[in-house]
């Protein structure tokens, strides 16, 4: 009796839910993404759930663990292995859905994740510390992104020629393309699909424009 108390005192609110977080992530998913799979209300692993209106912890119950294992195709064993230590810093990065991406207030004038409408997405690492997620919606950007995929964007990345990039214009459009050429005056794109032309876009058009350094593929 006194080892599993001792073991119950060492199970915490938060090591529940990061584990969750990272299986989430060691599936591609958002932790949204992972309840949906999983047959459950998409908001069940929200971090906006894991804390009662009148500030009381509120732990995941043994049901919804057993149906996002199954989803995730993973064991328990798996589940006791991310409640610690083994799979990286836990950290998540804000996730939205693509098709919000254009719409105002997510962003500041930097590209910047701000508003509301954001989840989150684990990682085992990310370094930039303004870094988000997009999840893909639909098959324009096939064969690069499939529906469902998500990508790890970070503004704070060097950007090179050659690399995937998200540019949102002034005008709140969101493109994803490979950066071809960069001056002080425009860019040069080439969207991820082969079947499309180059485009240039006047550096006034730009808001901002940020690496694609992950994908979860």
């Amino acid at each position: 009796m006194v080892r599993q108390a001792k073991a119950q005192r060492m199970l915490t609110h938060d090591q529940i839910w990061v584990a969750l977080d990272r299986l989430a992530a060691r599936a591609g998913l958002s932790p949204s993404g992972l309840a949906k799979r999983a047959e459950l209300d998409p908001t069940t692993f929200n971090r906006s759930k894991r804390v009662t209106p009148d500030g009381r912890e509120r732990w995941p119950s043994t049901e919804s663990i057993a149906k996002a294992l199954a989803a995730a195709d993973s064991s328990i064993d798996i589940f006791a292995r991310l409640v610690g230590d083994e799979t990286g810093d836990g950290r998540a990065v804000p996730l939205l859905g693509f098709p919000l991406a254009g719409a105002s207030g997510a962003f500041d004038e930097s590209g910047f994740p701000i508003g509301k409408g954001w989840s989150e997405f684990a990682l085992p690492t990310a370094e930039d510390s303004h870094g988000f997620a997009l999840q893909i919606s639909g098959d324009a950007l096939q064969p690069a992104y499939r529906d469902g995929d998500v990508i790890l964007v970070s503004p704070g990345a060097p950007i090179r020629k050659g690399d995937r990039v998200v540019v949102k214009t002034r005008a709140g459009e969101v493109t994803v393309a490979t950066l071809t050429r960069r001056t002080a005056k425009a860019l040069e794109l080439q969207p991820l699909a082969a079947s499309q032309a180059g485009r240039t876009m006047a550096a006034g058009e730009v808001a901002w424009i940020a690496r694609i350094v992950w994908a979860s593929q």
